[in-house]
């Protein structure tokens, strides 16, 4: 499990125009994946920039919810997922992502 393959998975399941409208920070025990979603083509970086939302999760529980192997409310609830900043951004990064 690495950064660069999360950061992969993540700018291939936004696309180029995600419409998300906001940014998002995925931080993690390897490293930070930063979503642009404001820009047109959305883009995704390993900077460490201010954000909408913050996500804090491990990059195994990370990939375990992309995949879908692991639910977002037990993540939260049992504190493999710790989100901080704007709940409306969370719900959208979880619309989008779920799409995909």
């Amino acid at each position: 499990m690495s950064l660069q393959i999360l950061t992969d998975r993540v700018k291939n399941m936004l696309g180029s125009d995600s419409g998300l409208d906001a940014t998002a920070k995925f931080v993690t025990d390897e490293g930070n994946v930063f979503v642009d979603g404001k820009s047109i083509p959305n883009s995704v970086s390993n900077d460490d920039l201010e954000a909408d939302c913050i996500f804090e999760i491990s990059i195994k529980n990370a990939l375990k919810l992309l995949d879908g192997d692991l639910n977002a409310m037990m993540a939260l609830m049992t504190g493999k997922l710790k989100i901080e900043g704007d709940m409306g951004v969370a719900m959208k990064i979880a619309e989008t992502f779920g799409k995909r």
